[in-house]
């Protein structure tokens, strides 16, 4: 897979540009990133570190926060938990940084989130959308919605907006993330009227779907649920299509990137994701504009989740008055405000309150492209 994203070196440079724009005397604040900036989910990473940086050199050029510009300290772990609590540990003890964001993952997440709740580090992930992520603690929060809210999302658009009434799904049983949205997905469509006629699970690593495949074939689905990552899904749609389904294909937000890693075999498809960047939105949309003049590419959900988690963090910090990461967490609790991916509050679970834009893989000028559907709101 290709690589996006900043060269490290550049990155570094950055992030030393960054703090030399402060005066002399300790006037820089450290917040520590950890994002998989290579692997292979490094283009979740690499976009949110990017729309995080971008968010501060943006807060940096306004004059930085409570008179402190921000040093930006990103570390990779490689879509890893252990080399998650590895840069974790380098970040708060050589670096003393009290305020992280990351990882991109739910699994690289909660590889840390025990310890950051024992030292009382703020951790806020922009798209890790486990469950249970959040569960180590009150230190603990994100940007995203929730895996049950995303496979509630698809089975209801499933099912009231594509008219289907028979479901297949296809996951990773190895991953939580998979296993969050397919079983959501189930549950929500059952309760709407649906019936589940093929669920057909596979391991992380395996390439070949073609026997769980031939069974969702023979149960003659109207839809199929893949909530799985893109590197995945662009085989799955592939091997479907070759067998002969012709149904339409919906997924989350692990679908990001997928249509720079398919051909027309994922037309047809639907996803739920956290920004739309065809929004209309006046913030959004200078989001994005900002986001292609300062990296030279279009900005992902991801990137519009990385942003908004450094102007989340940077809001909280401006209503603490204080950098002190116990004080910034109980005024990021009580956050609620519009930012770039929508109007953000906190549940008690310190979840956001957000809706989820549905995206359509289309074919534009010559090329595929994500095509703005529908937005779904909680209820």
């Amino acid at each position: 897979m290709k690589k996006t994203g900043l060269p490290p070196i550049i990155v570094c440079a950055v992030f030393l540009a960054l703090s030399g724009c402060a005066k002399k005397g300790g006037e820089t604040v450290n917040i520590g990133a950890i994002f998989p900036l290579s692997g292979g989910v490094a283009f979740y990473g690499n976009e949110s570190r990017d729309g995080a940086l971008l968010a501060a050199e943006e807060i940096n050029a306004a004059g930085g926060i409570l008179g402190r510009q921000i040093a930006f300290l990103s570390e990779d772990d490689e879509g890893d938990g252990a080399k998650a609590l590895n840069a974790f540990t380098k970040l708060t003890t050589r670096n003393k940084v009290s305020i992280i964001l990351g990882s991109s993952t739910s699994g690289a997440t909660m590889a840390m989130t025990q310890q950051a709740q024992q030292n009382k580090v703020l951790l806020i992930s922009p798209s890790a959308t486990s469950v249970d992520v959040t569960a180590a603690g009150d230190y603990i929060f994100r940007a995203c919605f929730i895996d049950p809210f995303q496979g509630i999302v698809g089975a209801g658009f499933a099912y009231e907006t594509l008219g289907a009434r028979r479901a297949a799904v296809l996951y990773d049983a190895g991953a939580d993330y998979n296993t969050g949205l397919a079983e959501e997905f189930k549950r929500e469509f059952r309760s709407a009227g649906g019936e589940i006629v093929a669920d057909e699970a596979y391991q992380s690593g395996e390439v070949d779907f073609n026997a769980q495949i031939t069974r969702i074939k023979a149960a003659e689905p109207d839809v199929v649920y893949l909530p799985n990552y893109y590197n995945d899904v662009a085989l799955q749609a592939k091997q479907l299509r070759d067998q002969g389904l012709v149904c339409s294909l919906v997924g989350g937000d692990g679908w990001d990137s997928l249509i720079d890693n398919a051909g027309d075999e994922v037309l047809n498809g639907f996803w739920s994701a956290g920004f739309a960047a065809d929004t209309t939105d006046p913030l959004g949309k200078a989001f994005v504009q900002s986001f292609q003049s300062r990296f030279s590419r279009p900005a992902s959900q991801f990137a519009a989740l990385g942003y908004d988690t450094m102007m989340l963090v940077a809001d909280a910090i401006k209503a603490a008055g204080s950098f002190d990461s116990t004080a910034v967490k109980d005024a990021l609790a009580r956050v609620n405000g519009v930012y770039v991916t929508g109007n953000i509050r906190f549940d008690s679970s310190r979840n956001p309150i957000k809706g989820a834009a549905i995206l359509e893989i289309v074919r534009e000028g010559g090329k595929l492209a994500n095509a703005y559907k529908t937005t779904v709101n909680p209820k």
